[in-house]
């Protein structure tokens, strides 16, 4: 099984990493279930799969708990990547970067996840109020302390208007340039995928050029690129996908044009859409790691096969004449 290095510091993961936020978060409620989630991260440790990803916020902590059941079985196994930083309210979710909370949710997490050490502690969202340097200072300190291997930094709602390109990242390369003064970033964690191409304007280069580990999140476009959602099928009240501009019957049916061209090159290879979305990810630098989100086994298997799927230069081509995915701003 083909291994991947994150960051400066020799971190080696799996080729395809399993984001468990759809576990716990986000996504249907009604199709959460305890013992499937649980089989899944284990299907997903059997087909070498050792990159873990979770986030105190995601339940809230009941993510984190459902790992520590099978971290307590199988801690060598796995690569945990954790993040702080996000507070869950009733109607809210607020940024906290203050150095004492970052020490107490680490204490937290290590004993949600049944573990000694973190091996990479990420920065959900950088708090408005306090300086960037001080939250890094303090999660350096957990390194020095033993508790946490490596750190990163998460840039998932770096969303803004993509129309603005290479923009998009431009306040994110900012803070990683401020934090590496404090302590190496170890990996960054952003949006990529074929729908979702713009990190590779500016973010990539910049963790390319610093020897910094990318963790594609969101490499199959929130479950579209896998071609198993049926435009206008709707979503649960709770489901991301309810309120995402992408996910309109009328985007979700004009972006089928993306899917059909993923299944064409799935096709020479026996393969699916889904590995081919993540097999295009993989393609785009020896450091990048795709994250897929999943809460079944069937799907963790599957998506773990994609590390054994090299993508031609001919492939790589014809993806990338795909039409742009449109969502209900354009």
């Amino acid at each position: 099984m083909e291994r991947r290095t994150v960051g400066a510091g020799a971190l080696h993961v799996g080729a395809v990493g399993l984001g468990c936020m759809p576990m716990s978060w986000a996504y249907s409620a009604s199709r959460r279930g305890g013992e499937e989630s649980l089989r899944a991260v284990r299907t997903a440790l059997d087909h070498g799969t050792t990159l873990l990803d979770t986030a105190d916020m995601y339940g809230p902590y009941t993510n984190e708990l459902l790992l520590g059941r099978v971290l307590k079985e199988r801690r060598a196994e796995a690569f945990v990547s954790t993040k702080c930083g996000l507070l869950v309210g009733e109607q809210h979710i607020v940024a906290n970067g203050r150095p004492g909370y970052v020490r107490r949710a680490c204490d937290a997490s290590l004993r949600r996840l049944q573990t000694d050490t973190i091996d990479l502690y990420q920065l959900h969202r950088v708090d408005p109020e306090v300086p960037v340097e001080e939250t890094w200072g303090a999660m350096a300190e957990l390194v020095a302390a033993g508790k946490v291997r490596a750190l990163g930094l998460c840039a998932v709602g770096a969303r803004g208007n993509r129309r603005t390109g290479a923009a998009l990242y431009d306040e994110t390369i900012r803070h990683l340039t401020r934090i590496q003064q404090v302590f190496p970033v170890s990996a960054v964690q952003a949006e990529l995928s074929v729908w979702a191409p713009e990190a590779l304007d500016e973010l990539l280069p910049w963790c390319t050029a610093h020897a910094v580990g990318f963790l594609a999140a969101m490499p199959l476009g929130n479950g579209f690129l896998t071609g198993t959602l049926t435009p206008g099928g709707g979503f649960e009240p709770d489901d991301l996908r309810a309120r995402h501009p992408r996910f309109t019957a009328e985007m979700m049916a004009a972006n089928q044009p993306i899917v059909v061209g993923l299944r064409r090159v799935a096709e020479r290879y026996g393969a699916t859409a889904a590995q081919v979305a993540l097999a295009w990810t993989l393609a785009q630098a020896p450091t990048v790691v795709p994250v897929p989100g999943a809460k079944s086994a069937r799907w963790t298997a599957e998506n773990a096969g994609a590390a054994g799927l090299t993508l031609s230069a001919a492939d790589l081509a014809e993806i990338a004449e795909l039409p742009a995915a449109r969502g209900s701003w354009d």
